[in-house]
């Protein structure tokens, strides 16, 4: 039972990182699949795929930068772990949900409204800024999410 807030607060930061990273490994394989269909046609357009490939891979970032926070303000990076009750890392648990499922989420939506900007390219090829402009309003809930674990973590008192 003294491990218990450690366990926790190392659960959400697992979450935060596992969720959204998995989140983002598919929308940036769904990108990467509609775009290999334009490459085999056209491989001149690699860099405006590129483009839209990388959008749903920052959510994965987000929920990386949130574990590594919860990390570093629990002391496992250091390698001197604080002692914190079970309810501090209910607390931290609890602050990495938010990055871990709308991370998820967006990252999947985000590659789904990408790979059809893929498909507005192939058909139009200027059309790249709109491309990213409707991919990018699913990534300001992605933000949303970031800022709301951030301070959510930031503000559970360990000392």
């Amino acid at each position: 039972m003294n491990n218990l807030g450690l366990f926790l607060a190392i659960l959400g930061a697992a979450l935060a990182a596992g969720l959204s990273g998995i989140g983002s490994a598919r929308g940036v394989g769904l990108v990467g699949e509609a775009g290999a269909g334009l490459l085999s046609e056209d491989s001149s357009m690699f860099m405006k795929i590129l483009v839209l490939e990388v959008l749903p891979g920052t959510q994965g970032l987000y929920g990386f930068l949130i574990a590594i926070f919860i990390f570093s303000k629990t002391g496992i990076i250091s390698g001197t772990p604080v002692d914190m009750t079970w309810t501090q890392g209910l607390a931290l648990l609890a602050g990495a949900l938010p990055i871990a499922i709308v991370g998820y989420f967006s990252a999947i939506y985000q590659g789904r409204v990408a790979a059809s900007g893929v498909s507005l390219i192939a058909k139009k090829p200027t059309e790249l800024v709109k491309g990213m402009t409707i991919a990018a309003v699913v990534e300001f809930y992605a933000v949303l999410a970031l800022l709301v674990s951030f301070f959510a973590v930031n503000n559970v008192n360990l000392g």
